[in-house]
């Protein structure tokens, strides 16, 4: 079978006004990918003068026509490559801000959400596929730079979420170029947001053991925090816990968590160590810890700690550093613990080793030995 050679031809119609507007002639016929129905022409939105009688007339027409020959020279290797998207005139109008909410939905995580709250802030709620361009995607990366918690809108955004919904917005334009809602994908012409090394507090095991001994306030914030300790849980996932997600293993001496993580989205069955199981107090229906809300866990988590005599800087995500640091120095592998807390790379449980080294060192001095100066006589 001869396999018809396509060619493109720049042609030209007369319009209003003595003018003449210029469209691309394809042969053979195209078929456009979105209606399935086949065209010979383009129109390219481009007029010319039919009889140019003035200078500035003659160089709008020679303009005109190098802008049209340029938009030709591009179709041909486009056809042959069978890349239609320039047939589809929808699709600079089509909603930015609505593409983005369904892929937010498709992965129902905290950090995507951020993200999409972000952007539809800085794009002032209204964003269209023909808007997002090289130049508002730096602009977006400079306003995450600089931008503040919807929260608290006294404290800006701390750097490790303005590099992850950063990573997100990147892997969105990704997604939007590969489901050809833009034209090139701006992702790899973007200049990447370094991660800055950042202290992870924790307790340690006589500064937790402390901490459970003293009194606090809110009882059950201290039955949540020690929670946390137990068992790595985030903050969110604490809050979104309910007994139907405590449940008997398989051996029937014992219980695990079915959990979903809010921020991630991955899921896991953990097992329950009775003194977590006991945290979580008599067995109910409903949210585990009733009454436990996220205010909780900043004044209040503070005067329990100086209650404590505990002066580092200890957020509720700490706890979740301190159940790490102590399972790494109980001897529990490091890829078991990587599955213990739903990580999705090994390369999130290994921070926790240079914390361990921490507690090596904290160990330096403790062992009291009697030197006898007779060991030294030879």
């Amino acid at each position: 079978m001869i396999m018809k050679c396509p060619k493109v031809t720049l042609r030209s119609r007369p319009i209003s006004h003595g003018r003449r507007s210029l469209y691309l002639d394809y042969y053979p016929a195209i078929r456009i990918p979105d209606t399935m129905k086949k065209t010979r022409t383009e129109t390219l939105g481009i007029y010319v003068y039919a009889r140019p009688r003035s200078q500035h007339e003659k160089s709008h027409n020679d303009e005109m026509y190098r802008k049209a020959r340029l938009i030709a020279s591009t179709r041909l290797p486009a056809i042959i490559n069978k890349q239609y998207g320039f047939l589809d005139t929808t699709r600079g109008n089509r909603d930015f801000l609505e593409y983005f909410r369904q892929i937010v939905g498709e992965h129902n995580s905290s950090l995507w959400k951020g993200c999409y709250n972000h952007f539809r802030f800085f794009v002032k709620n209204s964003c269209i596929c023909a808007e997002v361009d090289i130049e508002l995607c730096r602009k977006f990366r400079s306003y995450l730079l600089s931008a503040h918690q919807f929260r608290d809108p006294t404290r800006p955004l701390a750097h490790s979420s303005i590099v992850n919904y950063y990573l997100k917005f990147l892997s969105l334009l990704h997604n939007a170029y590969r489901d050809h809602m833009i034209e090139e994908d701006l992702a790899i012409q973007m200049e990447y947001i370094a991660r800055k090394p950042t202290r992870r507090e924790f307790l340690t095991p006589s500064e937790l053991r402390t901490l459970s001994q003293t009194p606090c306030e809110i009882h059950v914030l201290k039955r949540a925090s020690l929670f946390s300790c137990e068992t790595g849980l985030r903050l969110s996932d604490v809050l979104a816990l309910k007994w139907e997600d405590i449940v008997p293993n398989l051996e029937g001496n014992g219980y695990n968590m079915r959990i979903r993580t809010v921020k991630t989205d991955e899921e896991g069955l953990l097992p329950l160590s009775d003194t977590a199981l006991q945290l979580c107090g008599p067995r109910s229906t409903g949210t585990v810890f009733k009454g436990f809300t996220r205010s909780m866990t900043d004044r209040p988590l503070k005067r329990w700690l100086e209650d404590a005599g505990i002066t580092k800087r200890i957020t509720f995500h700490c706890f979740r550093h301190t159940y790490a640091v102590l399972q790494l120095a109980s001897g529990t592998n490091i890829y078991t613990l990587s599955k213990m807390m739903l990580h999705k790379s090994i390369r999130s449980t290994e921070i926790y080793l240079d914390l361990l080294e921490e507690t090596k060192l904290e160990t330096v001095g403790r062992i009291s030995i009697y030197i006898d100066p007779e060991m030294f006589d030879e």
